[in-house]
Order: structure tokens, then C-alpha cells, then sequence
């Protein structure tokens, strides 16, 4: 990566324009134009670097509930479990863990009758059990990787911002 991809992932993380040509925006800050900013954006979605590009929104505020789920996946049905769980819309981060409960996800749903439902229907699916560990208190994290080391970037920590919610 140069120098315009760290200024572009540096913006794209904390000042996307909601704007109906963001790429043309960003571009001009970093003097490109619309069409080499969008190359790069895809160039590093093709090798990995951005895995998603979209809104946050504060699912309590729009009535929604969320909640943390853990599963211990047995590794010969690994793949398929994890298959299953990326199908639904409300999961938005499903990662592994080296631990008895090695996957772990977020789930999102517009009531806890509709999770739940979900959940049993992940279980009959995959005959794996999921935990349900609904939140009791909710602390909101804000993880920028600042990309330009100039900005003081450290590449052996991440810096954590809380704010409680």
C-alpha cells in the first residue's frame, strides 16, 4: 500500500461522505480522481485489506435487539456451521476463537423472539448448540487503525477509544 491508500482507508474510516458520489469527495481530498479512488477501494477489497464497506447504526435506538452468541463447533463441522451463521442478515461479525466455545458471533434481530427463533433454527441445522449471551450492560468501542505512521500509528498496539452508551 502507498501513500493514498493509508490516506484512503484513513478516511473512509472516520469521514465517509454520505454524499451520492463519495469516491469523487474522497478523491478530491486526497487529489485523485473518482475513478482511480474507486480502483483502489476494489483493488484492496480484492486482496482482503477492506472487508466491508457500510453503516453502523445503534440497533437499540432503532428498537432492535442484539445479542453475543457462542458456539463449541465440533472441526469437521466447522465450515458448514460457519456457512449457516453468515446466511443471516442480522450477523455482523462472526469470528474463531481457540477455546471451547470456538465461534463466536453477533446477531442482530428485531425482537428476542426473532433471535431465538433464528438460533433454533441454526441449531436444527447444524446440530450445534449456540449460547444466547445477551448483553447487561452495553459499553460502545471505537476502533480506528490509523493508517499513516505519521499520526502516530503503532503498529505493534491498537488504540481503543470507550464511550459508554
Amino acid at each position: 500500500m502507498d501513500s493514498f491508500d493509508r490516506s484512503l482507508l484513513n478516511i473512509i474510516q472516520t469521514e465517509y461522505p454520505i454524499v451520492s458520489r463519495p469516491y469523487a469527495v474522497i478523491g478530491a481530498q486526497l487529489g485523485l480522481t473518482e475513478a482511480e479512488t474507486l480502483a483502489r477501494v476494489r483493488r484492496m477489497q480484492q486482496k482482503g485489506i477492506i472487508r466491508r464497506i457500510g453503516a453502523n447504526f445503534q440497533s437499540r435506538k432503532l428498537g432492535w435487539k442484539s445479542t453475543l452468541c457462542a458456539a463449541s463447533v465440533p472441526d469437521t463441522r466447522l465450515d458448514h456451521f460457519i456457512a449457516v451463521v453468515n446466511e443471516y442478515p442480522g450477523v455482523t461479525h462472526n469470528y474463531l476463537r481457540r477455546h471451547e466455545y470456538n465461534v463466536w458471533f453477533t446477531y442482530i434481530g428485531p425482537s428476542w423472539e426473532r433471535i431465538a427463533e433464528d438460533l433454533a433454527t441454526i441449531r436444527a441445522r447444524t446440530g450445534v448448540q449456540v449460547l444466547n449471551l445477551p448483553a447487561e450492560k452495553v459499553f460502545k468501542i471505537q476502533v480506528n487503525f490509523r493508517m499513516n505512521e505519521e499520526e502516530g500509528n503503532d503498529p505493534d498496539s491498537e488504540e481503543l477509544s470507550t464511550q459508554g452508551s
